[in-house]
């Protein structure tokens, strides 16, 4: 593995450098990386699940800021630690944050349906306080397995199924934001690309993040004055965002948890999937900052996640903590240690003081979007820079699943907002929506979205990502044997629903999805014997790997 040293090799009297001058880039990059989510998070508790102000920026919030400093205070340490003992000052802290995916699954799968069931947000609450308690314990225990998982996986089925969710979940929604109103997104996208990219450096070393913001908001607020209004923003809308400054510090909310235990078989059914995927992302992330010369201890890491998820949940944060996709992104552009433990000591100052709201007034969301799309390129790029050229192919293979899931969100959305559409109007009574649901999605093959394919290809999809990934790799290296292992270890985690799947469970006796372990099981089968029949044979002589297209 290779380190990059610039320093002397690790000596106990080597002090670290606390902060440098990259770390301002990274401070603005990731913080606002960190900004986007709070926002959104923020947006989905206030209108989706129409939560009091009282709530939203008086318990959730506060808590919420406790456990991101809490983290980025710790992955900051373990930089540092990290830096005193190979003596390098190049050594870039993990990010994390909020688990994005999780924020929405929380929000639709566990907190909306009990609080459109029961009437009382407040009962939501107490249900997503429940779910991170379980995942919480699921990720310190993960924590001692992980390493072990690590070392049988190769490293194009981690990083692929880590590039397909930055492809997905991270990449296609700000690009989409930008081509909105391409007035600002592709501005301030040209002002990150020629900066982080092409290494072109601002006036007095301003950062790029910060330049991109600032020309944002100048197009974004001087549209205003031609009745335009890119960006949406409003000096009304900063007027009101005032009305919920104030200081709050979180405040136990043990018996909010513990009164969500009734919904108990509702939040087990996703929590204990969702546990295992934040394990195996967490585990992806460790690894594309090895990809990328920082080796930090898995176990350290995944423990970190579940200890601080717990005391954010214990004091009335719903959402999940995790290990951000993006370590060689802002290492890149410069992070090093300082700039994790300042977006932590941001991240208390925004949420403590209600300071959200005013910078959602203030700053077009579509100015930050830039941001996320250029840390989804970077670790969709990763994933091929750093693993053998002829494991492209076993890459590709690892992100389909992620493409099948993204597309099943799309069509679940469109097909929900149709139905609250039409209930709005009049047009369709109560008792028809599951009904109208179902004759919509029997329709859709014939109009050529083939529905059935993208549930279950999509279901459990990082998992599914890394076994395939998996699987094509030692394909490809030819050693049978490990792919049959990883065909058989898809069998079962599809039989108990964990993959291609929407719940855990054995269904009606043969599994949730039988018909896919049954082919999972054949291929494991098929493979072994293969293994077996063409022990010693040297393939050499007879196929040759496709070499790869120069480098432009």
């Amino acid at each position: 593995m290779s380190t990059g040293a610039t320093g002397t090799s690790g000596t106990s009297g080597f002090k670290p450098v606390l902060w440098t001058p990259g770390d301002w880039n990274a401070l603005f990059g990731f913080g606002t990386n960190i900004l986007v989510n709070m926002l959104v998070l923020t947006g989905l508790l206030r209108f989706v699940l129409e939560m009091p102000d009282s709530i939203v920026f008086g318990r959730i919030l506060p808590a919420l800021g406790l456990m991101m400093c809490l983290s980025t205070l710790y992955y900051a340490y373990l930089a540092y630690r990290l830096a005193q003992k190979t003596g390098r000052n190049d050594v870039c802290a993990l990010p994390s944050g909020v688990s994005v995916p999780h924020m929405f699954i929380v929000t639709f799968v566990i907190m909306l349906p009990i609080t459109l069931k029961t009437g009382d947000p407040i009962k939501g609450w107490s249900a997503g306080l429940v779910w991170v308690f379980f995942q919480s314990f699921i990720l310190m225990i993960g924590g001692f397995i992980a390493p072990y998982i690590r070392k049988i996986t190769p490293r194009a089925a981690l990083l692929g199924t880590l590039a397909g969710v930055s492809v997905t979940f991270i990449s296609m929604r700000p690009a989409l934001e930008m081509y909105m109103t391409p007035q600002i997104g592709l501005i301030c996208f040209a002002i990150i690309l020629v900066s982080w990219f092409g290494g072109v450096k601002y006036p007095r070393g301003i950062p790029a993040g910060l330049v991109a913001i600032a020309a944002g908001m100048i197009i974004a607020w001087g549209s205003n004055l031609f009745g335009l209004g890119l960006g949406g923003l409003s000096l009304k809308g900063v007027g009101d965002a005032f009305a919920n400054f104030g200081f709050s510090v979180p405040l136990p909310a043990i018996g909010h948890v513990f009164s969500g235990f009734e919904f108990l078989g509702i939040i087990l059914v996703t929590a204990i999937p969702f546990g295992i995927y934040d394990l195996v992302e967490a585990m992806d992330n460790v690894e594309s900052a090895e990809a990328a010369g920082d080796e930090f201890p898995t176990t350290r890491v995944l423990t970190a996640d579940g200890v601080v998820s717990l005391i954010g949940c214990l004091m009335g944060n719903p959402f999940i903590n995790a290990v951000y996709i993006g370590h060689p992104g802002w290492k890149a552009m410069g992070g090093r240690i300082g700039y994790s433990a300042a977006t932590g000591i941001m991240v208390v100052l925004l949420s403590w003081f209600g300071i959200i709201s005013v910078l959602l007034a203030l700053v077009p969301v579509v100015a930050i979007s830039p941001i996320l799309l250029y840390i989804g390129m970077l670790i969709g790029a990763q994933a091929f820079q750093t693993t053998p050229v002829k494991h492209a192919p076993a890459i590709v293979l690892a992100l389909t699943p992620h493409l099948a899931a993204w597309a099943k969100l799309q069509v679940d959305t469109m097909l929900g907002a149709t139905v609250t559409a039409a209930q709005t109007v009049g047009g369709l009574a109560a008792d028809k929506v599951d009904a109208v649901k179902t004759a919509a999605i029997a329709a859709l093959p014939q109009q050529g979205v083939l529905y059935r394919g993208l549930e279950v290809m999509g279901g459990g999809s990082i998992l599914a990502g890394l076994v395939l990934g998996a699987i094509g790799v030692f394909v490809i290296e030819r050693d049978f044997l490990k792919a049959s292992a990883f065909a058989l270890a898809g069998a079962v985690m599809t039989y108990f629903g964990f993959m291609h799947g929407e719940a855990v469970g054995i269904g009606g006796g043969l599994g949730v999805t039988p018909g896919v372990a049954l082919a999972y099981a054949v291929m494991a089968a098929g493979l072994f014997a293969l293994a077996k029949t063409s022990s010693g044979v040297d393939y050499s002589a007879h196929a040759e790997v496709p070499a790869a297209a120069p480098a432009e």
